[in-house]
């Protein structure tokens, strides 16, 4: 027998197993995210897990790329340089180890996707900054 069968979720019409497992899996910081695009400069700051304790680190640097924002399996990447060693990451929207995220610059783009920066270096990898949305 299914789980819905024996009623151990609550059913709803129209809802299938896939709905009911993403509803389960969504993270209730979602809708505090702020509206960034790509080209922004933001902080994420995510739970790290060291033993029994955990903390929040933050992770600064260039939104490159953002896939299905409202989707449950989208997510974004974030690029930084480190002592001249760009350095990416990508973090999940519906993580749970996502606590939050600022926004510290608006960039302006006309791309969706900027992986152009991976091959740039110095002043040719920034990005300039929108100051007419605030």
């Amino acid at each position: 027998m299914f789980p819905l069968e024996l009623g151990l979720f609550p059913r709803e019409k129209n809802m299938n197993l896939v709905d009911i497992v993403n509803q389960d899996h969504r993270n209730p910081n979602v809708d505090k995210f702020p509206d960034f695009r790509t080209g922004d400069t933001i902080q994420v700051f995510s739970k790290i897990r060291e033993g029994a304790k955990t903390r929040l680190q933050a992770y600064e640097g260039i939104v490159i790329d953002i896939k299905r924002r409202s989707s449950t399996n989208g997510h974004f990447c974030v690029r930084k340089m480190t002592d001249g060693i760009g350095v990416e990451r990508v973090f999940p929207f519906h993580s749970p180890n996502i606590d939050s995220i600022k926004i510290v610059l608006r960039g302006k783009t006309r791309k969706s996707k900027l992986y152009y920066l991976r091959d740039r270096e110095g002043k040719s990898a920034r990005v300039s900054i929108d100051y007419d949305r605030e």
